[in-house]
């Protein structure tokens, strides 16, 4: 993300859960649902502070579960609401069979994900298992790094799954971006209203025009429901690149599906996504003040992934480096396997180093990243997918 010299709005120092809350309402939600799990309670703490002050005019519903939240959610959407909750972890993984049934019902229901490392044994802390676990269910995926892109982010969301009729996931890194604190553009209302109008839809439930949605259907058909959601994921990556044109007309901050850092003449670049992405990039420029041509790629979008975009920044002369915050268990790191796929075409999938670490929130330094480039930038490097150094056995 690039931001202009222009502003608008009022700026505050928020947590990432506290910029995920303002955008919420910033949006005019009309129906939220909570249940408490950590670290994502302050979005849901928030939020409840809000409509008690009576400064979101909103229907607040706590739950009896995650499973319990995204199911109220999916029949307040299905009557045309703006609808809204956030989660982490096994919270989510809980709410799995109705995160089919959203997508399968095409609702633009917005989820805040604090991504959290899944048990056994227990964590609290950050790894993207949880939502990337999560990425044949049907739902737009974006990875923040930011308290301002956490905001705008979920207006973006709503913009996108309200055109192309899909479900949104926004994911922030639990601690390192839910309870970080950062300078944060708040726009007016009147400015938010410009770029998000009130959410409408033919396809709702409504007593005047009696229709069914989500019913049974027969094998004649049920292909169908599956081709129309794969060509909405396809056309959201179109309709994303307008809303972020629109969006950065309305506010100055320009976003894409991929931030390109320091990519003109490197001949090492890391590809990564989240908060780690913002490491990996303080690492680099003191690689750069040491002479070393390294750059960087953040996936900001990872569904539908940008493949096309990707295929247009790899260069054959030069080595690529994933760094993962997640594992598949027998296949390795998630977003390596997805930029090797993506490059399959172009006969350079075979190059793609994967590193997996940090898992369950253990910090990734500069130092570590400075290393890593040192082991892995050689020409005779081994590729393939990795763990890197350190596991204590």
């Amino acid at each position: 993300m690039k931001a202009k010299t222009v502003s608008t709005g009022s700026e505050m120092l928020l947590s990432g859960s506290q910029a995920a809350a303002h955008a919420v309402m910033a949006a005019c939600a009309e129906v939220i649902t909570t249940y408490p799990i950590a670290p994502q309670s302050l979005i849901a703490e928030q939020l409840l502070e809000f409509c008690s002050k009576g400064e979101l005019h909103a229907r607040y519903v706590k739950v009896e579960s995650a499973h319990s939240a995204l199911s109220t959610l999916i029949g307040a959407s299905a009557t045309g609401a703006r609808t809204f909750t956030a989660t982490s972890s096994q919270g989510l993984a809980l709410m799995h069979e109705m995160l089919h049934w959203a997508a399968g019902d095409r609702l633009p229901i917005v989820i805040a994900n604090v991504n959290r490392a899944l048990g056994a044994p227990w964590s609290i802390w950050v790894d993207h298992n949880d939502s990337l676990s999560q990425r044949d269910t049907g739902w737009i995926q974006f990875y923040v790094s930011s308290c301002q892109e956490v905001f705008d982010t979920i207006l973006q969301a709503y913009r996108l799954g309200e055109i192309v009729q899909l479900p949104v996931m926004v994911n922030l890194d639990g601690f390192y971006l839910s309870h970080t604190i950062e300078p944060t553009i708040l726009p007016k209302p009147a400015e938010v209203d410009a770029f998000l109008p009130p959410y409408q839809t033919e396809w709702r439930l409504d007593p005047q025009k009696p229709r069914s949605i989500g019913n049974l259907t027969s094998p004649d058909y049920y292909l169908e429901f599956r081709y129309k959601i794969q060509e909405a994921m396809d056309t959201a990556k179109a309709v994303a690149n307008d809303v972020y044109q629109e969006f950065e007309s309305h506010f100055g901050r320009q976003y894409s599906s991929l931030d390109c850092y320091e990519l003109e003449d490197a001949t090492t670049v890391f590809i990564t996504y989240a908060t780690m992405a913002q490491t990996v990039k303080h690492a680099v420029r003191e690689m750069r003040r040491e002479g070393k041509r390294v750059g960087l790629i953040r996936i900001r979008m990872f569904r539908p992934f940008p493949a096309e975009d990707l295929r247009q920044l790899i260069k054959s002369d030069c080595r690529y480096i994933v760094l993962d915050r997640n594992i598949s268990f027998g296949g390795g790191g998630i977003f390596g396997q997805e930029i090797r796929a993506a490059l399959h075409s172009q006969a350079l999938e075979s190059g793609i180093i994967s590193i997996t670490l940090g898992l369950g929130g253990r910090d990734v330094a500069p130092a570590m990243i400075k290393e890593i480039a040192a082991k892995y930038s050689e020409e005779n490097a081994i590729t393939g997918d990795h763990f890197w150094e350190g596991v204590r056995l």
